[in-house]
Order: C-alpha cells, then sequence, then structure tokens
C-alpha cells in the first residue's frame, strides 16, 4: 500500500490513481494524512478488506508531504562506514550520533528550495522510516511490526551554520525552510522484497552524487527502532531519517555545494523519487 498527501488530503495511491481516503471510508478516516497513524492498525485493515475505487489521476508536483506533521523527527548521523569516512570520523558504535530536522523544514516530493545567503548548502538522501504503532524498549526482531512503512528523504544541509559556534548546530543547519522533502508516499513494508536491502542514489543536473544500499546501514532500521525506543517512546506518525551513505559535498575533493538552478534528484529503489530546484535568496 501506498499513502500519500494529495493537496493536504490522505490518498491512497495505485496504478499512479490516488483514492480519496474519507471519501471511500465513508467518514470513517479522515482527510488529515497525519491523523491516519493514530489509528494505523485500523486503517491498514480497512484498507486491505475494501474494493477501493479507481481513484483520480494527479501530478507529481500536486503530493505534498505525507507525513507532514510528526511529533518527533530523528535524524541519524554516520550510519554508512564510507560516510563517516570522508566526514572524518570513525563509525559509530552502541548508538549512532541523532539529531532533529525541526518540523518546519518538511515538504513535499516536488518543491523549490531557497538557498541561504552565504551558506555551503549540501545533499544528503536519506531511507526515513514511519512509525505506525508507539514503540517502546522493543526488541529488534519485533521492530518492523511498529514501522508503517518508508518513504524517501532528503537532508538538505547548510554547512557554515552546521559547523559553526563552540558546538556544531546540526538541527538548525539541517532545518532552513524546505530542507527536509519527504516522498513522494509512504509504501508499507511488505510492499518489498526486502526492506532491509533498497538501492539509494541522488543526481545533480543528472550527474550522479551517490548511490548505495540500505543494507549497508550500520544501524538498519529494526535496530534504529530498538536502541532509539530504549531510550524515549517512538509515536505513530514519527519520522526517523536513517543516514545518508557516501557522495556528498563536504567530502568531495575539491568540495561542492548545490548552486542556484540546480537540480537535485533523489531515488529510492520500490519507493520513488523527490525534485528540487535550489533558488537564490
Amino acid at each position: 500500500m501506498r499513502i500519500g498527501n494529495l493537496g493536504g488530503r490522505l490518498v491512497i495511491v495505485r496504478d499512479g490513481r490516488a483514492v480519496d481516503v474519507e471519501r471511500a471510508s465513508g467518514g470513517r478516516f479522515g482527510a488529515d494524512p497525519q491523523a491516519v497513524y493514530t489509528d494505523w492498525e485500523g486503517f491498514r485493515d480497512w484498507a486491505a478488506a475494501t474494493a477501493l475505487p479507481d481513484g483520480d489521476a494527479f501530478e507529481p508536483s500536486q503530493l505534498e508531504a505525507p507525513v507532514p506533521a510528526p511529533r518527533q523527527v530523528f535524524a541519524i548521523g554516520l550510519n554508512y562506514r564510507a560516510h563517516a569516512a570522508e566526514s572524518g570520523f570513525d563509525a559509530p558504535e552502541g548508538l549512532p550520533p541523532v539529531f532533529t530536522k525541526f518540523v518546519t523544514s518538511i515538504t513535499g516530493p516536488v518543491t523549490e528550495v531557497t538557498l541561504p545567503p552565504g551558506g555551503h548548502t549540501d545533499w544528503e538522501v536519506e531511507l526515513v522510516a514511519v512509525i505506525g504503532r508507539q514503540a517502546r524498549n522493543v526488541a529488534e526482531a519485533d521492530a518492523w511490526d511498529h514501522v508503517a512503512g518508508l518513504t524517501v528523504g532528503q537532508d538538505v544541509s547548510e554547512r557554515v551554520s552546521q559547523l559553526a559556534g563552540p558546538a556544531p548546530q546540526f538541527s538548525l543547519g539541517k532545518s532552513f525552510p524546505g530542507f527536509a522533502p519527504t516522498g513522494p508516499w509512504v509504501v508499507t513494508p511488505e510492499e518489498f522484497d526486502d526492506p532491509d536491502d533498497l538501492e539509494l542514489t541522488s543526481a545533480i543536473n543528472g550527474e550522479q552524487m551517490q548511490k548505495a544500499r540500505t543494507r549497508d546501514l550500520i544501524f538498519p532500521v529494526p535496530l534504529l527502532v530498538a536502541r532509539l525506543s530504549a531510550v524515549l517512546p517512538l509515536l505513530p506518525g514519527d519520522l526517523v531519517f536513517t543516514g545518508t551513505p557516501a557522495g556528498v559535498g563536504l567530502g568531495r575533493d575539491p568540495q561542492r555545494w548545490l548552486a542556484p538552478g540546480d537540480e537535485l534528484v533523489s531515488r529510492i529503489e520500490g519507493i520513488g523519487e523527490l525534485r528540487q530546484r535550489f533558488v537564490p535568496a
């Protein structure tokens, strides 16, 4: 099942068409795309048992963030060994670096992003897990039962503000408006042959920047759910940005940053793509 946000309304996407959930359910489930995660199991059971209508055609640019207002956003750093190395750090053990992307940075899959003046804006394609059931002290073996689905995320990062000051400001440097595009929809885990092994790529103006597989994650999705839920509850509708592979601008020689006019395309196998065009302030 693919769950999206079309013009602010919850939809199920089938064969490239969108089924409005509120209308198809006779009002049992509302139009708010975020609210569905408070009754995720009920929604999943209803969708599986219901003969849905054909739905309506739509354009990708009409889609908004599939999870627009999570209560918590977890972002994981240095979760691929090659990326840790290019960033000048040892690979983490025990628990990886964790920060947040503030909710106001979240946008949909096709957007225009304003570059902060005087900044060095970088790209980081990431698999994002969406929590479907509250998780607290969850065993790794049971973690997928608490995940509603997966989506594509782009952890756009402004490195000057991120690394300024006596201590790095990861969350601020990664939370400018439009710096957390997600989508195009949430795909439930059973849609994948192996949800722990997906190819992810990013490209700028058609030139490939990143290419890896999520099997290379140091802390894969089930282990992240287990380790994070050992510290605090993960709530329905929360997002977990799982980290980016090697190939970011910061780790290149010479370093490279996004420029006005650049188009960044981020793809994950079995989910879809994001498209961001960057404009000057």
